[in-house]
């Protein structure tokens, strides 16, 4: 048995943390293990500007618990104003690392985002041309498409019409949750990367739905079948530098997510690391780890990887993880897998 595991100190590629009083509470979580995370930009009001990007970014840091190290890297929320001069002159600057695409009403304050993508097409044309990749949340929302084909349907009708129009433009697709997703990542070499999340790859649909609605399971998009999630975790544990984590770790209150409409996210931010573990020595994939939480996030975005370490160790006595995590706005429940946790 594998008792510990140093691994380089991972990054995480898709990550809420919300603003104000939710932010200060949860953004230690993350601190605690990330060097780095790919900062979400859908606050009310969305992140839309360079400027918005770089006053959202210093009160991240400025809520960064002393002592703590951790870089946030900001993207721009994509809207059809968006001035694509804007664009490239915070790409230019340092200030946001890359342009996340919403179809609007797709998820979590996505309201303000792209419905018409003829009008966005300037903008993907100079991102294409100064290498800034665009990150996408994959799915339509359109009331006829079911909303366990709505990655599927995204992919064909409108991510491989984009990157056909726009030769190019780098391209992460977030969230993936479908072996559709997996496979088209697989089938393209241009450009292309995937992250894939810690909870799609424990959760199932059955584990939102049997015995129960469970809200704290509920996230968009939604978790799939089973075939679906081991196809997730044969791309995660492949050792394919086109997959990396991103866990789109959403903090809310309890008080919206155990609501008549409640909000989607799953909070992971806590125990990610160990629960990884857990699932890639399950697959006998440990020496695989380090690639996905750690490398090939970084290659992708032409970043040097992370010189700190992190330390994995396994005990004969399951890791007791935090139930919650205590905010101003009222508690967030951390993710739990449904069974014990032996890495810490």
């Amino acid at each position: 048995m594998t008792e510990s595991l140093t691994i380089r100190r991972p990054d995480d590629w898709h990550l809420h943390l919300r603003d104000g009083a939710m932010m200060e509470a949860v953004l230690p979580e993350t601190a605690r293990t990330f060097a780095r995370a790919i900062i979400m930009p859908n606050l009310v009001p969305p992140v839309v500007t360079g400027a918005d990007a770089a006053a959202y970014r210093d009160r991240i840091r400025a809520a960064l618990p002393e002592g703590m190290s951790f870089q946030p890297l900001m993207t721009l929320y994509l809207t059809e104003d968006t001035d694509p001069a804007d664009v490239a002159r915070a790409h230019a600057e340092g200030i946001a690392t890359a342009v996340k695409l919403y179809p609007a009403g797709a998820t979590t304050n996505s309201a303000s985002g792209v419905r018409d993508f003829d009008k966005v097409r300037a903008v993907l044309e100079k991102m294409a041309e100064i290498g800034m990749p665009l990150c996408t949340h994959g799915e339509v929302t359109s009331p006829e498409v079911d909303i366990f084909d709505r990655e599927a349907v995204f992919i064909d009708t409108v991510l491989d019409p984009i990157r056909r129009a726009t030769p190019g433009l780098r391209v992460v697709m977030e969230h993936i949750t479908t072996s559709h997703a997996a496979d088209y990542v697989r089938a393209n070499d241009r450009g292309l990367g995937a992250t894939i999340t810690t909870h799609h790859l424990i959760i199932n649909r059955n584990h939102i739905l049997v015995g129960g609605i469970k809200p704290h399971y509920y996230c968009l998009p939604v978790a799939k079948r089973e075939e679906h999630r081991r196809a997730l975790v044969a791309a995660a544990t492949s050792g394919d530098a086109r997959f990396f984590l991103g866990t789109d770790s959403a903090p809310h209150p309890d008080h919206l997510k155990e609501h008549p409409c409640g909000c989607a996210g799953c909070f992971t931010a806590t125990n990610t690391m160990p629960l990884l573990a857990h699932v890639f020595e399950a697959e006998g994939a440990l020496d695989r780890l380090e690639g996905f939480a750690s490398l090939h996030g970084p290659a992708f975005y032409g970043l040097p990887a992370n010189e700190e370490t992190l330390t994995l160790t396994k005990s004969d006595q399951p890791t007791t993880f935090p139930a919650k995590i205590d905010c101003e706005v009222g508690p967030v429940t951390v993710f739990d897998p449904g069974f014990p946790v032996y890495w810490s």
